[in-house]
Order: structure tokens, then C-alpha cells, then sequence
């Protein structure tokens, strides 16, 4: 076979370097793999071992000690990446508590700061031990151990990983955006820290949820970690713990709101997409007045999705339907589905709108089945039941606010309790977006023994844990083992005896957002569609099977996180095609796209994931 040499010019994110590398283009460019691709260098001896992107530490080949001036600078055993990654693996559990700080320091900060050490130093290895361990380190990187990060993250501020936009910046962030020294960015994960995995405002310090968001796009979706980049836009804090804290890294002044606020978040999106026109920008972890505003602002005008509104309304309608599929029904059943909800923020919303979407199309898609499909739904917020007798109503929830008549024949009034809710409408389905710690209470779980399904079903999506409205044990405990639950945050199984298992399915985001993401960038879709979102969210919805969805366990396990991303990648990549918004990517145009089977377009996906494997490294001068 004929083959095509090709040299691309990549940049570091971290050191501005660039490098030349050849790689083989075969016949069939969906057959090209990321990575292993050798790499000359400009730099040797102790710039290499200083270097994270490039340092292999003792796995440097003698051949390659001699080429980069590293021979005496390292001992002379030469280990294999698996023998090093199990010296790492020794040394991580034998180092977890002694790198404590003390009694306030849990064992899983003192795992991240062991992790952030290893990253540091060799990224390689990093990305090795995640993908390796990603249902153990998953939590410690990410959710929930991820918003400790944060709330300690002034103190923690060792490295700088990112950028920061602040309202000090406005007129300066187009040339700012040339400062980043890669030429080619992917993904950007873009926070203003105002409200952290529901731990509130956070400021500068929020930086952490989008670093860590990157690290599971690299370790679940394969994105490069050379073009991924974290944001932070700096408009302020209303947290005065941080106003008066004299080792807040942040600005210590008020948010910013309104016009200005605005003027802030469109000179930053101006700017990226002027220097990269191909990136794809997730929002994470915006205050809910600003959440939807800015989705419906820029969505039709740029690359951009809100994982907090979208990426948790796919996971949860994906939970919704499998727990459909658990009660031994027929997914066209889901429309018949009464699902009560706890929380009417951005992320309570955004599962209300798509919930209803999907009813619609089920029901035939059309403006009858959408208007009757908001029949379904029960919303209660931190004032009660929302009904349209309530003044001032939010008007992202006035669709969803039950008509007064209605609810007299029901038993129930505006601002009735979630307990009065659950009693009288004997939901399928109790879904908590409240971020309310223990909202599902005793009285609440057992009103919810009085539900018409066979197999009710509880999700207590909010984050951190200590905000989850109620525990998995709490739920088996007081319903038992005919319900279906789930959590946004992790929790063990339950052993309920007599060899019976009470399955806690984490619905994770972590699930969705890198296969949108990846599917998006492969498909070079010009935007992010509601469609692209619905076939990510049903192709997780079919994952399992039919066997492990009746034992209840309707979410896969996270150590399947890779082939998950493949899967909804794919699904997102042929839902792009048919709305015909695919322009290709990478020697892959939309024309050579609508060619493939759903087989290539996986084997496409699966072959343009980034595998951290060390590259072959050859010094040339510059």
C-alpha cells in the first residue's frame, strides 16, 4: 500500500514549543491513530526531564539516554511504563496519608495532590495511571473530590494550568488569547466560579472544575491534552470570606452583572474563536441567572454547550429511560411516566425541557404532543409546588407550573410541600436537582410507597455529596429493593440480604460530555444540536443490557468510560450527518463521513482517541 508522509506542526500547550511530527496517512483516513508518532525535539538533557509533556523518567531507552544527553542523569535500570506505573501505584498507597495535612486533610486531597505531583512532572504517565485506575481516580480528579480542590485552592496554587480572563482584561482579550502557545486548541472548558458543584461562589477558584474536567476529556474521550485548554473568567466574587482573605488569588471586588457581565463572557468568546474557529467551548458550573442566558445566547452562533443544563439533562433523561427499561417496559412508554422535580435551578430546567422534548417525539413530535407532554411533570423549588397562582414566576419554569383548577382536584395548591406532591401524585419518578442535602427525607421516601409503578424510581442527582438528597442506603433502606436509584455522586451498593444487592447507579455527566465533545469535534459540526444531545443521551439510554437493566442497574461502570465515550461519539457523530451539519475534521470531509458504516464511524472514533503511550523522541537543533 502506497504511503503518504505528512509532517504537522503541534505546540505545546505548556512550554510553547513546537515540534515536527510525521505520521502515516493510509489509504482510508479514518484509519489514522492518535499518537505514536515519533517526535523530534529541540531540547535535551535536564530540559527534557524538567519538561512534564516530554519526560519518560526511567523509561528513557539507552539509545534514546545517549541521543538526548540523559545517560548519568537517571539510574541505569531501564523500566518498562508498566513497571514504572506499579512503583507509582506503591508509593501512591503508601504516601496517601503522610501527605495529609493534618486531620482536615481527607485521604482523597492527599490522593489528588499526590496525582498533581505525578502530572507535574510526567503527563504521560498521569493519563496512564487515570485510564488505568479511572474508576478509582475518576472521584479524586473529579466529582467529588474536585470541589474540595477548589474550596482549598488558593493554598494548593502551585503550578499555573490555563488562563485567566478578568474584567481587568476587557479590550485586551484578543491579543491576550495569542499568549497560550499551542496553535491548535480542541476543547475548552470555560467556568466564572460562581457556582461550584453547588458549593456557591467560589471566584478565581473554580479554576479546578475545569482543569479537572479536561483531565476525563483526555482519559475518557482521548482529546490531545496538547489542545485542551482550562478558562477561568474572572468577574469577581460575592463570597466575602474571599473579599477579605489576603491569599485570594482572584480579583477581591464584587461580581460583576448585567451589561457588564455580558460585555466580559463576548469579548472572550470573540476572542478564542477568532484565533481557533474550530474549538469547542463547554460552560461548567455558571450561576444559574447567567446558565441559560449564555446557552441560548451563543449556541447558534458558536461551537459551545453547557454540560451543567445539557450534559445533565442527557444523563438524566438517559437514566429516565432506563428506568423504563427496568420496569420491564417498552421505551415508548416513557411519555406515560409521572416524574416529580425537586428543583427548578439551570440544571432542574434543563432535564424538565429535554425530558419533555423526548416525550414529544415519541408522541409524534408535533405542537400537540409537546403541549401535552408538560402534563407530566410536577416541579417543586424552595417555595413548594410551582403553580401558575405564584407571582413573579421564573419564566424558565412557567411552562412546567400546573394549572390552579387542576391542582384543587388533585388535593394540592401552590407552594404544597414535596411531601404533599409525592402523596398525591404517586409519582414513577422522584428526580432531585435541588443541590439540598437530605431534601429526600424519611417522610418523603415512605409518601413515596404509595407510587402506581411497579418500580419507582429515585435519583438524587445533586453534587458534591453532602448535597445528594438522599443517600442510596437511605432509599433501599426505607423502600426496598424493588426501586431504582441514582446519584450524581458516587455511592457503594447496599447489601440488602439474603443475596439481594441494592445498585447505586452514579449518573455521572462524565458519561456524556466527552462523547459530545469528541463526537463534535470529529463531525466538525458547526454547532451542538438538541438532536446531537438526544441521540448522545438514547445511545447511553441502550447501553446496557437487558439483563443488567431488570437487576437495576440502568448507568455502566465508569471502568467502561472509554468504550462509552467511543459509542456516544459515534451516535453523535451519524446524528450530525443526517441534520447535515458535519463539515469533517482532520483529512475527513462530510462527503467522506456520509460514506461510512456505523462500524467505521466507531472504528474512526476508537482510531482518533489519544492513547498515552511515549513517543520516540530525536533531538534536532533548532
Amino acid at each position: 500500500m502506497a504511503m503518504l508522509w505528512k509532517h504537522v506542526r503541534l505546540s505545546s500547550p505548556r512550554l510553547g514549543r513546537h515540534v515536527i511530527a510525521p505520521h502515516v496517512l493510509l489509504s482510508r483516513p479514518f484509519t489514522t491513530t492518535e499518537g505514536h508518532r515519533p517526535t523530534i525535539v529541540h531540547k535535551r538533557s535536564l530540559d527534557i526531564l524538567h519538561d512534564p509533556w516530554f519526560n519518560k523518567g526511567t523509561a528513557f531507552s539507552m539509545t534514546e539516554r545517549d541521543r538526548l544527553d540523559l545517560r548519568g542523569l537517571l539510574p541505569p535500570n531501564v523500566m518498562s511504563s508498566d513497571l514504572q506505573i506499579e512503583r507509582f501505584m506503591v508509593d501512591l498507597k503508601r504516601l496517601e496519608v503522610q501527605a495529609r495535612d493534618g486531620p482536615s486533610d481527607p485521604n482523597a486531597l492527599a490522593k489528588w495532590r499526590i496525582l498533581n505531583r505525578l502530572h507535574d512532572r510526567n503527563e504521560t504517565m498521569y493519563y496512564k495511571v487515570l485510564i488505568a485506575n479511572i474508576e478509582e481516580y475518576a472521584p479524586v480528579v473529579y466529582t467529588p473530590t474536585v470541589g474540595l480542590v477548589c474550596q482549598n485552592y488558593s493554598g494548593l496554587f502551585r503550578r499555573p494550568r490555563g488562563m485567566y480572563f478578568s474584567a481587568e482584561d476587557r479590550g485586551e482579550m484578543m491579543s491576550m488569547v495569542y499568549n497560550w502557545p499551542a496553535e491548535q486548541v480542541d476543547m475548552i472548558v470555560v467556568t466564572d466560579g460562581s457556582r461550584i458543584l453547588g458549593l456557591g461562589d467560589l471566584g478565581v477558584q473554580g479554576i479546578g472544575i475545569a482543569i479537572g474536567k479536561l483531565d476525563l476529556y483526555v482519559a475518557a474521550a482521548g482529546i490531545n491534552p496538547q489542545r485542551v485548554l482550562p478558562v477561568m473568567i474572572d468577574v469577581g466574587t460575592n463570597n466575602e470570606k474571599l473579599l477579605e482573605d489576603p491569599l485570594y488569588l482572584g480579583l477581591q471586588q464584587h461580581r460583576l452583572d448585567g451589561d457588564e457581565y455580558l460585555a466580559v463572557v463576548d469579548e472572550f468568546m470573540e476572542a478564542v474563536f477568532t484565533r481557533w474557529p474550530n474549538v469547542i467551548v463547554q460552560f461548567e458550573d455558571f450561576q444559574s441567572k447567567w446558565a441559560l442566558k449564555l446557552l441560548q445566547r451563543y449556541r447558534d452562533t458558536y461551537r459551545m454547550f453547557n454540560d451543567d443544563v445539557q450534559g445533565t439533562a442527557g444523563v438524566a433523561i438517559a437514566g429516565l429511560l432506563g428506568a423504563v427499561r427496568a420496569q420491564g417496559r417498552p421505551l415508548i412508554d416513557f411519555p406515560k411516566q409521572k416524574i416529580v422535580v425537586a428543583g427548578a435551578g439551570s440544571a432542574g430546567i434543563g432535564v424538565l425541557n429535554a425530558a419533555r422534548k423526548t416525550m414529544a417525539r415519541m408522541l409524534g413530535n408535533n405542537e400537540v404532543a409537546f403541549e401535552s407532554a408538560k402534563s407530566q411533570f410536577w416541579v417543586v423549588d424552595a417555595k413548594g409546588l410551582i403553580t401558575k397562582g405564584r407571582e413573579n414566576i421564573d419564566p424558565d419554569a412557567l411552562p412546567f407550573a400546573r394549572n390552579l383548577k387542576e391542582m384543587d382536584r388533585q388535593g394540592l395548591r401552590e407552594g404544597a410541600s414535596l411531601v404533599e406532591v409525592v402523596k398525591q401524585v404517586k409519582p414513577d419518578v422522584l428526580l432531585g436537582l435541588s443541590a439540598v442535602g437530605g431534601l429526600f427525607s424519611q417522610e418523603v421516601l415512605e409518601a413515596l410507597k404509595g407510587s402506581t409503578s411497579t418500580r419507582p424510581a429515585i435519583f438524587a442527582m445533586s453534587n458534591p455529596t453532602k448535597n445528594a438528597e438522599c443517600t442510596a442506603e437511605e432509599a433501599f433502606s426505607i423502600l426496598g429493593d424493588n426501586i431504582i436509584f441514582a446519584s450524581g455522586s458516587p455511592f457503594s451498593n447496599v447489601d440488602l440480604g439474603n443475596g439481594h444487592i441494592g445498585h447505586c447507579n452514579q449518573g455521572n455527566n462524565m458519561y456524556l460530555f466527552p462523547g459530545i465533545g469528541l463526537g463534535t469535534l470529529l463531525s466538525g459540526a458547526r454547532i451542538v444540536s438538541d438532536g446531537m444531545l438526544q441521540a448522545a443521551a438514547e445511545r447511553l439510554a441502550t447501553y446496557m443490557s437487558e439483563e443488567e437493566v431488570l437487576k437495576g442497574i440502568i448507568f455502566p461502570s465508569t471502568s467502561r468510560i472509554r468504550d462509552i465515550t467511543k459509542e456516544v461519539a459515534a451516535a453523535v457523530i451519524k446524528e450530525a450527518v443526517e441534520e447535515d451539519l458535519a463539515e469533517g475534521y482532520h483529512g475527513m470531509d462530510a462527503r467522506e463521513l456520509k460514506k461510512l458504516s456505523e462500524d467505521e464511524i466507531r472504528e474512526h472514533v476508537k482510531n482518533n482517541m489519544w492513547s498515552p503511550e511515549y513517543p520516540t523522541l530525536v533531538y534536532k537543533k533548532e
